[in-house]
């Protein structure tokens, strides 16, 4: 029992000391960087307003969801805060200026996080034909993914096919080079990672795994997935000339050892950083490979601060 209480102070030590080295960060070193004073005036629309005849796919620091449909996951006020890593639905993130989905879905195309369940995908699939059926020029990556330790759903990729048709930009590594308005009227690119199925295969409608990768670290400690993140990012080529989209997740995640379990208590050690990783990519010399910044629980700052450093980028400024 000793030796139990003496571990929790230990890890509590540490998170306060990993806390405090963010904090000093951004306080010695602020959130300035190319375009960060930039705002939308329509996040629904943000794409658009960027010029779709300038901006290529390959200038966009695309703000992401993690888990993004879990914001009706399991029960309220029970095992809820335990999964739920977004409070609002598909439909209101992408307004808000999300463009990258990350979906977890099991056998039967229920969405899920681990053992906990929420509704079908056709949400997810709804509410992204909504979207697109009220905006004109805005690209969206769907990510779709059987999770660890579920089966695939049957067909499922079929399924994809039939419900998005002609909005799927087709697998093509010309697309990163390519602008908005080269693309169109083509909307989404849907990435689908099974765990058995056959990934999908070169020209298909659909992308395969090896087109969306990142390197997660699996740790409720803010500092070490700060670094963490720097450190991965840095080793990816630019994003220019690079044939796959590379995230990076402001996120860090709840322990089982540590007695602190719900995701926005854990999550909100990271989350007020996000300008402060940017600014660290620019100073750091690797803002040309930052790509896709994704979030728990996502906010308009956190959407302005990618939208803000695309924005340089399509003015040459970064």
């Amino acid at each position: 029992m000793g030796a139990q209480v003496s571990k929790q102070i230990e890890r509590r030590t540490d998170i306060k000391t990993e806390k405090k080295v963010l904090a000093d960060l951004k306080q010695t070193c602020g959130c300035d960087y190319p375009g960060c004073d930039y705002r939308p005036s329509d996040r629904k629309n943000w794409m658009s307003a960027l010029n779709p005849d300038k901006l290529r796919i390959n200038q966009i620091v695309w703000p992401g969801t993690h888990d993004s449909a879990t914001n009706q996951i399991g029960i309220p006020f029970i095992s809820r805060p335990f999964a739920q890593c977004q409070t609002l639905s598909i439909y209101d993130q992408l307004v808000a200026g999300a463009r990258v989905l990350d979906v977890r879905i099991q056998e039967d195309r229920r969405v899920c996080h681990g053992i906990l369940l929420t509704y079908s995908v056709d949400v997810v699939i709804a509410d992204v034909k909504k979207f697109l059926t009220e905006t004109q020029s805005e690209i969206i990556i769907l990510e779709i993914r059987t999770e660890f330790g579920h089966t695939d759903p049957p067909d499922f990729d079929q399924y994809l096919k039939d419900q998005l048709g002609d909005y799927l930009i087709h697998h093509d590594d010309r697309v990163f080079e390519k602008t908005i308005a080269e693309i169109l009227p083509r909307r989404v690119i849907c990435v689908w990672k099974p765990q058995k199925a056959p990934a999908p295969a070169a020209g298909d409608p659909l992308w395969s795994s090896g087109y969306l990768k990142d390197n997660w670290t699996d740790t409720d400690k803010p500092s070490t997935k700060f670094e963490s993140n720097m450190k991965h990012l840095g080793e990816q080529p630019a994003t220019v000339g690079r044939k796959y989209f590379y995230r990076v997740e402001n996120t860090v995640t709840p322990q089982a050892d540590n007695p602190i379990l719900c995701v926005k208590a854990v999550t909100g050690r990271i989350q007020p950083y996000a300008r402060t990783f940017i600014a660290e990519c620019v100073r750091r010399g690797i803002a040309d490979r930052l790509q896709i910044f994704s979030t728990d629980f996502i906010d308009d700052d956190f959407v302005d601060a990618c939208v803000g450093l695309t924005s340089a980028k399509v003015e040459g400024k970064a």
